[in-house]
């Protein structure tokens, strides 16, 4: 019998733009007062820092990618460097945290939902959404291609909008009721690190969760056209990205508004486009904000799915998972992820609150795990197989060296969400996850043991 494979059918534009919805979250529209007035200036360099990081930690990802076409995600080459238990761990590990954003999200559908329609209950525009994503992911992979297209370009160009327009404001220097629109706003209300080196520290909890997802690109190795040209040039372009859509929209920001004028709870890009006179400004920001968070549903649907097949695979998951449709599109898989979502988000709406926060939290820490085993496997890679690291053209500058680098600053993230109150409970609950997964990977282990004896 012949092997399945999945379908080829994401093209460039596609693989791109969905690098750049995995490089800006909602984080940025919503979160960035937040972090401003934690931070002030000071988190410019925070996000330049987890840049730099994060397109590193891609960099072995993506030379990884390119050692085997066959590799559907980077699970497999855990398997091959690590070993079945290892890629048993990460494959569920990142299986879950995907499946607690698509719960966050489907959450954030009803709520911007009820911006303009209040009187409809939360949970029908999630649930509408969850269903309208799964049909879509259901025709083919070119379709999950062409919404993130979309999707991802309403962010890109809210973003564009907002740097265009302000600094229009700070050339015409502007007048705000808060002073006029200067760069020198950037320095003259108490500095750079206005909070001490405290603030900056204590940014990196949130700056860090803005770059969550930023993987993505990593599980479209095995269903785009040209893996070889595509993949290389989404990653190369994350310098350039996060310039732009980060630290450039912040800089603009900061500029119109001083930080400490800048609203922690509320996005600044209203803030900024009221001030020009954009009187349905609010209803803008919260059209970008739902198609955002309907995009990272899109995104944990389609890795979640993606994710169940490739465990599949290894016989790390029920093997009736692998199968394909006739688009080569994994529909059990895709069907067992949305209904786990499902539940819970049903769970979101009985459980109390903080439940739902642990949730989140613990899957922030367990992405921090993904990218530190995906750079151990690089390391690991680069040892024992010289063979493989002659022909790849696309290598990790500076290794080992960037490979050490990327495990101290996730160390020094650990440290971080130690020292906040609401995520230092996720960290000490998270290896209790690990433990789960090891204990259940013994118990099949043992299973196919003595099975096969």
């Amino acid at each position: 019998m012949q092997e399945q494979e999945l379908s080829r059918g994401l093209k460039n534009r596609h693989v791109q733009l969905i690098a750049i919805g995995g490089a800006i979250g909602t984080g940025l529209f919503l979160g960035a007062g937040k972090s401003i007035h934690l931070a002030g200036p000071s988190i410019l360099f925070a996000y330049m820092i987890t840049g730099v990081i994060c397109f590193l930690i891609m960099r072995a990802l993506g030379e990884l990618l390119l050692t085997n076409l066959k590799y559907h995600s980077f699970v497999d080459f855990i398997n091959d460097y690590l070993g079945n238990m290892a890629a048993f761990i990460t494959g569920w590990t990142y299986w879950f945290c995907w499946i607690s954003i698509a719960m966050a999200d489907l959450t954030a559908v009803g709520l911007y939902t009820q911006f303009w329609l209040p009187e409809v209950p939360q949970w029908m525009p999630g649930l509408i959404a969850l269903v309208i994503l799964l049909i879509m992911n259901l025709a083919t992979v070119k379709l999950f291609g062409e919404m993130e297209f979309w999707f991802a370009l309403i962010k890109v160009i809210a973003i564009l909008a907002l740097i265009v327009i302000g600094i229009f404001m700070i050339i015409k220097g502007f007048s705000t009721n808060s002073g006029t629109s200067s760069f020198t706003n950037l320095w003259s209300h108490g500095g750079m690190f206005p909070n001490g080196i405290n603030g900056f520290i204590l940014s990196f909890q949130m700056v860090v969760f803005a770059f969550v997802g930023i993987e993505l690109v990593g599980l479209t190795a095995g269903e785009t056209e040209d893996p070889e040209k595509v993949i290389p040039k989404a990653i190369n372009n994350i310098p350039i990205r996060v310039l732009i859509f980060y630290v450039g929209a912040l800089i603009v920001i900061m500029s119109i508004y001083p930080w400490n004028a800048i609203n922690p709870m509320a996005s600044p890009f209203v803030q900024v486009f009221v001030a020009v006179g954009i009187a349905a400004a609010a209803g803008i920001v919260n059209f970008v904000v739902l198609t955002s968070a309907a995009s990272a549903c899109n995104s944990a649907i389609f890795s979640t799915s993606r994710m169940i097949y490739s465990l599949a695979k290894d016989k790390n998951a029920p093997v009736p998972l692998t199968k394909l449709t006739s688009r080569k599109v994994p529909s059990n898989a895709l069907f067992f992820s949305t209904v786990v979502i499902l539940i819970a988000v049903v769970l979101n709406y009985v459980m109390p609150e903080g439940v739902f926060t642990l949730i989140t939290s613990i899957s922030t820490v367990c992405f921090i795990f993904i990218w530190g085993i995906t750079v151990i496997s690089h390391l690991k890679y680069r040892k024992t197989r010289p063979d493989l690291v002659k022909l790849n053209k696309f290598k990790l500058p500076l290794y080992p060296f960037s490979n050490y680098l990327i495990l101290a600053f996730l160390a020094f993230v650990l440290v971080v969400l130690a020292l906040a109150e609401d995520t230092r409970v996720a960290l000490f609950i998270t290896p209790v996850w690990f433990i789960l997964l090891i204990a259940v990977y013994k118990m099949r282990k043992t299973k196919a043991n003595q099975a096969n004896q």
